[in-house]
Protein backbone atom coordinates (compact mmCIF):
# COMPACT_ATOMS: atom_id res chain seq x y z
CA UNK A 1 0.00 0.00 0.00
CA UNK A 2 1.30 3.36 -0.78
CA UNK A 3 1.36 6.35 1.69
CA UNK A 4 -1.90 8.18 2.28
CA UNK A 5 -2.29 11.63 1.91
CA UNK A 6 -5.03 13.41 4.42
CA UNK A 7 -6.53 16.76 5.14
CA UNK A 8 -6.51 16.63 8.99
CA UNK A 9 -6.72 19.13 12.17
CA UNK A 10 -4.00 18.74 14.55
CA UNK A 11 -6.26 17.11 17.47
CA UNK A 12 -7.39 14.79 15.11
CA UNK A 13 -3.80 13.77 13.91
CA UNK A 14 -2.62 13.72 17.49
CA UNK A 15 -5.53 10.93 17.94
CA UNK A 16 -4.38 9.16 14.72
CA UNK A 17 -1.31 8.86 16.10
CA UNK A 18 -1.71 7.48 18.80
CA UNK A 19 -4.48 4.73 18.08
CA UNK A 20 -1.82 3.79 15.56
CA UNK A 21 0.54 3.51 18.17
CA UNK A 22 -1.59 0.87 20.01
CA UNK A 23 -3.77 3.96 22.59
CA UNK A 24 -6.13 1.71 23.95
CA UNK A 25 -7.57 3.38 26.90
CA UNK A 26 -8.12 7.78 27.42
CA UNK A 27 -9.74 9.23 30.26
CA UNK A 28 -10.64 12.96 30.15
CA UNK A 29 -12.67 15.94 31.03
CA UNK A 30 -13.35 18.32 28.44
CA UNK A 31 -11.62 21.89 27.91
CA UNK A 32 -10.80 23.97 25.01
CA UNK A 33 -9.32 23.91 23.00
CA UNK A 34 -8.24 19.73 23.21
CA UNK A 35 -11.88 18.70 23.16
CA UNK A 36 -11.56 17.54 19.74
CA UNK A 37 -9.13 15.00 21.23
CA UNK A 38 -11.41 13.21 23.35
CA UNK A 39 -14.47 13.74 21.14
CA UNK A 40 -12.55 11.50 18.66
CA UNK A 41 -11.21 9.24 21.41
CA UNK A 42 -15.26 8.36 22.22
CA UNK A 43 -15.73 7.66 18.79
CA UNK A 44 -13.04 5.78 17.60
CA UNK A 45 -11.48 3.74 20.35
CA UNK A 46 -15.04 1.08 20.88
CA UNK A 47 -13.99 0.42 17.29
CA UNK A 48 -10.66 -0.97 18.20
CA UNK A 49 -11.72 -2.30 21.58
CA UNK A 50 -10.54 0.04 23.46
CA UNK A 51 -12.50 2.61 26.50
CA UNK A 52 -13.37 5.86 26.64
CA UNK A 53 -14.22 7.15 30.00
CA UNK A 54 -15.43 10.88 30.78
CA UNK A 55 -14.27 10.99 34.34
CA UNK A 56 -15.55 13.81 36.69
CA UNK A 57 -12.92 16.38 36.51
CA UNK A 58 -8.93 16.01 35.49
CA UNK A 59 -7.65 14.59 38.47
CA UNK A 60 -9.42 11.62 38.36
CA UNK A 61 -8.89 11.20 34.34
CA UNK A 62 -4.97 11.22 35.19
CA UNK A 63 -5.98 8.85 38.00
CA UNK A 64 -8.08 6.39 35.55
CA UNK A 65 -5.20 6.79 32.99
CA UNK A 66 -2.83 5.40 35.94
CA UNK A 67 -4.70 2.43 36.72
CA UNK A 68 -5.11 1.55 32.77
CA UNK A 69 -1.51 1.44 32.50
CA UNK A 70 -1.00 -0.43 35.30
CA UNK A 71 -3.09 -2.99 33.57
CA UNK A 72 -1.05 -3.15 30.42
CA UNK A 73 -2.87 -1.16 28.24
CA UNK A 74 -1.10 2.48 26.47
CA UNK A 75 -2.99 4.90 28.05
CA UNK A 76 -3.40 8.73 27.29
CA UNK A 77 -5.33 11.66 28.55
CA UNK A 78 -5.40 15.26 27.23
CA UNK A 79 -6.53 18.78 28.48
CA UNK A 80 -5.28 22.48 28.54
CA UNK A 81 -3.72 24.54 30.97
CA UNK A 82 -6.18 24.87 34.08
CA UNK A 83 -6.69 21.14 34.01
CA UNK A 84 -2.94 20.54 33.32
CA UNK A 85 -2.68 22.08 36.90
CA UNK A 86 -5.28 19.69 38.60
CA UNK A 87 -3.39 16.33 37.18
CA UNK A 88 0.22 17.58 38.63
CA UNK A 89 -0.23 15.41 41.82
CA UNK A 90 -1.16 12.44 39.93
CA UNK A 91 1.67 12.97 36.99
CA UNK A 92 4.16 13.22 40.25
CA UNK A 93 2.53 9.80 41.05
CA UNK A 94 3.30 8.11 37.48
CA UNK A 95 6.81 9.86 37.40
CA UNK A 96 8.11 8.14 40.91
CA UNK A 97 6.34 5.01 40.41
CA UNK A 98 7.20 5.02 36.73
CA UNK A 99 3.86 3.98 34.98
CA UNK A 100 4.06 4.84 31.29
CA UNK A 101 1.54 7.43 30.10
CA UNK A 102 1.00 10.24 27.70
CA UNK A 103 -0.44 13.66 28.89
CA UNK A 104 -1.13 16.07 25.96
CA UNK A 105 -1.54 19.76 27.07
CA UNK A 106 -3.14 21.92 23.94
CA UNK A 107 -1.76 25.49 25.33
CA UNK A 108 -4.27 28.24 25.48
CA UNK A 109 -3.63 31.28 27.01
CA UNK A 110 -3.34 31.77 30.86
CA UNK A 111 -3.29 31.94 33.50
CA UNK A 112 -6.24 31.05 35.72
CA UNK A 113 -9.32 30.74 32.56
CA UNK A 114 -7.09 32.91 30.67
CA UNK A 115 -7.73 32.59 26.96
CA UNK A 116 -9.40 30.04 26.14
CA UNK A 117 -9.44 29.97 22.46
CA UNK A 118 -5.94 31.75 21.50
CA UNK A 119 -2.42 29.91 21.59
CA UNK A 120 -0.17 30.03 23.81
CA UNK A 121 3.49 28.22 25.06
CA UNK A 122 2.61 29.10 28.77
CA UNK A 123 3.05 25.74 30.15
CA UNK A 124 6.93 24.98 28.84
CA UNK A 125 8.27 25.31 32.77
CA UNK A 126 5.19 23.45 34.65
CA UNK A 127 5.75 20.26 32.08
CA UNK A 128 8.91 20.07 33.66
CA UNK A 129 8.53 21.72 37.21
CA UNK A 130 4.51 21.10 37.59
CA UNK A 131 5.12 18.85 40.05
CA UNK A 132 6.83 18.88 43.49
CA UNK A 133 10.39 17.40 43.92
CA UNK A 134 12.81 15.94 41.71
CA UNK A 135 10.92 13.96 39.07
CA UNK A 136 12.15 12.29 35.38
CA UNK A 137 9.61 14.01 32.86
CA UNK A 138 9.81 14.37 28.53
CA UNK A 139 7.95 16.64 26.87
CA UNK A 140 7.89 17.01 22.94
CA UNK A 141 6.51 20.01 21.10
CA UNK A 142 5.25 19.65 17.61
CA UNK A 143 5.34 22.36 15.13
CA UNK A 144 2.49 21.39 12.25
CA UNK A 145 -0.27 18.71 11.93
CA UNK A 146 1.96 16.20 10.36
CA UNK A 147 4.70 16.18 13.24
CA UNK A 148 1.84 15.97 15.60
CA UNK A 149 0.84 12.40 14.23
CA UNK A 150 4.64 11.48 14.47
CA UNK A 151 5.17 13.57 17.81
CA UNK A 152 2.51 11.56 19.71
CA UNK A 153 3.90 8.53 18.04
CA UNK A 154 6.65 8.77 19.49
CA UNK A 155 5.53 10.16 22.98
CA UNK A 156 3.85 6.92 23.49
CA UNK A 157 7.29 4.96 22.47
CA UNK A 158 9.35 6.87 24.81
CA UNK A 159 7.01 6.37 27.67
CA UNK A 160 7.25 2.68 27.42
CA UNK A 161 10.72 2.36 26.38
CA UNK A 162 11.60 4.37 29.90
CA UNK A 163 8.76 3.99 32.29
CA UNK A 164 7.53 7.34 32.42
CA UNK A 165 5.16 9.89 31.76
CA UNK A 166 5.54 12.02 28.59
CA UNK A 167 3.74 15.03 28.11
CA UNK A 168 2.85 16.51 24.94
CA UNK A 169 2.96 20.34 24.35
CA UNK A 170 1.06 21.11 22.00
CA UNK A 171 -1.04 24.73 21.41
CA UNK A 172 -4.23 25.93 20.29
CA UNK A 173 -2.52 26.98 16.99
CA UNK A 174 -1.38 23.32 16.53
CA UNK A 175 -4.53 21.75 18.08
CA UNK A 176 -6.87 23.17 15.59
CA UNK A 177 -5.08 24.14 12.02
CA UNK A 178 -5.88 21.59 9.59
CA UNK A 179 -3.39 20.51 6.99
CA UNK A 180 -2.56 17.44 4.53
CA UNK A 181 -0.80 14.60 6.56
CA UNK A 182 0.69 12.31 4.69
CA UNK A 183 0.15 8.98 6.78
CA UNK A 184 2.55 6.46 6.58
CA UNK A 185 1.40 2.28 6.55
CA UNK A 186 1.09 1.07 10.34
CA UNK A 187 3.17 -1.90 9.34
CA UNK A 188 6.29 0.81 8.87
CA UNK A 189 5.80 2.61 12.48
CA UNK A 190 8.53 1.81 14.81
CA UNK A 191 6.19 0.83 17.50
CA UNK A 192 7.83 0.21 21.41
CA UNK A 193 6.05 -1.88 23.83
CA UNK A 194 7.40 -2.17 28.12
CA UNK A 195 9.40 -4.48 28.87
CA UNK A 196 7.75 -7.02 30.43
CA UNK A 197 8.90 -10.25 32.83
CA UNK A 198 9.71 -13.43 31.02
CA UNK A 199 7.45 -15.71 32.48
CA UNK A 200 9.87 -18.48 32.29
CA UNK A 201 12.37 -16.81 34.52
CA UNK A 202 11.16 -17.98 37.83
CA UNK A 203 13.17 -15.89 39.81
CA UNK A 204 11.22 -13.04 42.45
CA UNK A 205 9.91 -9.89 39.92
CA UNK A 206 10.91 -6.83 41.81
CA UNK A 207 9.16 -4.09 39.52
CA UNK A 208 11.95 -1.59 40.60
CA UNK A 209 14.96 -3.53 39.92
CA UNK A 210 17.57 -1.65 40.16
CA UNK A 211 20.60 -4.03 38.97
CA UNK A 212 19.17 -4.04 35.46
CA UNK A 213 21.45 -2.45 33.05
CA UNK A 214 19.62 0.43 31.36
CA UNK A 215 18.32 1.18 34.29
CA UNK A 216 14.69 0.33 33.38
CA UNK A 217 12.98 -2.64 35.46
CA UNK A 218 10.20 -4.32 33.01
CA UNK A 219 6.63 -3.51 34.22
CA UNK A 220 4.85 -6.38 34.42
CA UNK A 221 0.09 -5.76 34.23
CA UNK A 222 -2.00 -6.40 36.82
CA UNK A 223 -3.67 -9.97 36.45
CA UNK A 224 -0.84 -11.49 34.98
CA UNK A 225 0.43 -13.42 38.26
CA UNK A 226 2.59 -11.19 39.83
CA UNK A 227 2.08 -9.79 42.56
CA UNK A 228 3.74 -6.27 43.74
CA UNK A 229 3.29 -3.29 45.29
CA UNK A 230 3.09 0.38 44.06
CA UNK A 231 3.25 3.16 46.37
CA UNK A 232 4.26 7.17 45.97
CA UNK A 233 5.97 6.63 49.27
CA UNK A 234 9.77 6.43 48.58
CA UNK A 235 10.51 2.75 48.00
CA UNK A 236 12.89 0.14 47.85
CA UNK A 237 13.25 -2.71 44.49
CA UNK A 238 9.74 -4.67 45.54
CA UNK A 239 8.08 -1.42 45.79
CA UNK A 240 7.37 -1.16 49.42
CA UNK A 241 7.89 2.21 51.33
CA UNK A 242 11.67 2.65 53.05
CA UNK A 243 13.19 5.46 54.70
CA UNK A 244 16.29 4.08 54.13
CA UNK A 245 18.34 7.81 53.07
CA UNK A 246 20.74 4.96 50.66
CA UNK A 247 17.94 3.71 48.78
CA UNK A 248 16.34 6.87 48.23
CA UNK A 249 19.49 8.49 47.15
CA UNK A 250 19.63 5.16 44.73
CA UNK A 251 16.18 5.71 43.40
CA UNK A 252 16.56 9.27 42.84
CA UNK A 253 19.88 8.83 40.65
CA UNK A 254 18.32 6.11 38.96
CA UNK A 255 15.20 7.80 38.02
CA UNK A 256 16.86 11.26 36.97
CA UNK A 257 19.77 8.83 35.13
CA UNK A 258 17.30 6.70 33.22
CA UNK A 259 16.38 9.95 31.66
CA UNK A 260 19.36 12.01 31.31
CA UNK A 261 21.99 9.28 30.13
CA UNK A 262 19.86 8.82 27.55
CA UNK A 263 19.26 12.15 26.52
CA UNK A 264 21.15 11.62 23.28
CA UNK A 265 18.33 8.80 21.99
CA UNK A 266 15.42 10.92 22.81
CA UNK A 267 16.34 14.63 21.38
CA UNK A 268 14.97 15.57 18.30
CA UNK A 269 15.75 18.74 16.35
CA UNK A 270 15.72 20.24 13.05
CA UNK A 271 18.59 22.57 11.61
CA UNK A 272 19.24 24.83 8.77
CA UNK A 273 22.19 27.62 7.63
CA UNK A 274 24.01 26.82 11.09
CA UNK A 275 27.00 26.77 10.00
CA UNK A 276 28.36 30.24 8.70
CA UNK A 277 24.91 31.61 11.19
CA UNK A 278 25.96 35.13 13.07
CA UNK A 279 22.58 34.95 14.29
CA UNK A 280 20.18 31.91 14.92
CA UNK A 281 16.79 31.18 16.08
CA UNK A 282 16.03 28.73 18.56
CA UNK A 283 12.35 27.81 18.34
CA UNK A 284 9.78 25.49 19.20
CA UNK A 285 5.87 24.72 18.96
CA UNK A 286 4.32 26.73 16.23
CA UNK A 287 6.54 29.29 16.61
CA UNK A 288 9.49 27.55 15.15
CA UNK A 289 7.45 28.21 11.39
CA UNK A 290 7.18 31.48 11.79
CA UNK A 291 10.81 31.47 12.84
CA UNK A 292 12.21 29.65 9.54
CA UNK A 293 10.45 31.87 7.36
CA UNK A 294 12.29 34.51 9.05
CA UNK A 295 15.85 33.12 8.77
CA UNK A 296 14.89 31.95 4.99
CA UNK A 297 13.92 35.76 4.53
CA UNK A 298 17.01 36.97 6.40
CA UNK A 299 19.55 35.11 4.13
CA UNK A 300 17.79 36.32 1.06
CA UNK A 301 18.81 39.87 2.71
CA UNK A 302 22.45 38.69 2.75
CA UNK A 303 21.92 38.35 6.90
CA UNK A 304 23.40 35.15 7.91
CA UNK A 305 20.67 33.56 10.45
CA UNK A 306 20.37 29.91 11.10
CA UNK A 307 17.10 28.25 12.10
CA UNK A 308 16.60 25.69 15.20
CA UNK A 309 13.64 23.59 15.96
CA UNK A 310 14.12 20.92 18.83
CA UNK A 311 10.39 18.96 19.15
CA UNK A 312 12.30 17.21 22.59
CA UNK A 313 11.57 20.60 24.71
CA UNK A 314 13.28 18.45 28.30
CA UNK A 315 15.26 16.74 28.46
CA UNK A 316 16.72 20.11 27.28
CA UNK A 317 19.40 19.91 24.30
CA UNK A 318 22.43 21.46 26.11
CA UNK A 319 24.77 20.25 23.92
CA UNK A 320 23.37 22.02 21.00
CA UNK A 321 23.18 25.23 22.48
CA UNK A 322 27.23 24.51 23.18
CA UNK A 323 27.89 24.02 19.58
CA UNK A 324 25.99 27.47 18.73
CA UNK A 325 27.98 29.44 21.12
CA UNK A 326 31.37 27.97 19.31
CA UNK A 327 29.72 29.67 15.85
CA UNK A 328 27.25 32.05 16.63
CA UNK A 329 27.46 35.85 18.24
CA UNK A 330 23.71 35.89 18.93
CA UNK A 331 20.81 33.84 19.70
CA UNK A 332 17.22 34.45 19.71
CA UNK A 333 14.42 32.80 21.58
CA UNK A 334 11.06 33.58 20.43
CA UNK A 335 8.06 32.15 22.77
CA UNK A 336 4.70 32.76 23.15
CA UNK A 337 5.10 33.36 26.91
CA UNK A 338 6.74 36.31 28.99
CA UNK A 339 10.51 34.30 28.88
CA UNK A 340 10.42 30.51 29.53
CA UNK A 341 12.60 27.94 27.43
CA UNK A 342 15.10 31.09 27.18
CA UNK A 343 16.05 30.99 30.98
CA UNK A 344 17.53 27.42 29.79
CA UNK A 345 19.40 28.95 26.23
CA UNK A 346 20.72 31.63 28.87
CA UNK A 347 21.85 29.47 31.30
CA UNK A 348 23.75 27.44 29.26
CA UNK A 349 25.42 29.96 27.29
CA UNK A 350 26.44 31.54 30.38
CA UNK A 351 27.46 34.77 28.32
CA UNK A 352 29.34 33.48 25.59
CA UNK A 353 26.78 34.93 23.41
CA UNK A 354 24.40 37.62 23.49
CA UNK A 355 20.47 35.90 24.02
CA UNK A 356 18.09 38.11 22.91
CA UNK A 357 14.06 37.33 23.55
CA UNK A 358 11.17 38.13 21.61
CA UNK A 359 7.92 37.34 24.14
CA UNK A 360 4.47 37.54 23.31
CA UNK A 361 1.48 36.23 25.60
CA UNK A 362 -1.76 38.05 24.46
CA UNK A 363 -3.31 35.18 22.72
CA UNK A 364 -1.54 36.04 19.08
CA UNK A 365 1.36 34.19 16.96
CA UNK A 366 4.57 35.86 16.94
CA UNK A 367 5.09 36.39 12.95
CA UNK A 368 7.89 36.34 10.82
CA UNK A 369 8.12 39.88 9.99
CA UNK A 370 8.84 40.41 13.72
CA UNK A 371 11.52 37.55 13.93
CA UNK A 372 12.83 39.40 10.92
CA UNK A 373 12.88 42.69 12.49
CA UNK A 374 14.83 41.21 15.86
CA UNK A 375 17.34 39.49 13.47
CA UNK A 376 17.61 42.85 11.72
CA UNK A 377 18.23 44.54 15.16
CA UNK A 378 21.07 42.15 16.20
CA UNK A 379 23.46 41.33 13.44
Amino acid sequence: MKNEARLMQGNEACVKGALDVGMRFFAGYPITPSTEIAELCAEKLPLVNGKFIQMEDEIGSMAAVIGASLTGKKAMTATSGPGFSLKQENIGFASFTEIPCVIVNVQRGGPSTGLPTSPSQGDVMQAKWGTHCDHPIIALSPSSVEETYYTTIKAFNLSEQYRTPVILLMDEVVGHMREKVILPNIEDLEIIDRKKPDPKNHKPYYPYDDSVDDSVPPLAAYGEGYRFHVSGLTHDKTGFPTTNPDIAEKLMNRLIGKIENNKDKILDYSTEYLNDADVVIFSYGSTARSAQRAVRLAREEGIKAGWVKTVVLWPFPEKLIDEICAKSKTIIVPEMNMGQLVLEVERIVAGRAKVERINKANGQLITPNEILDKIREVK
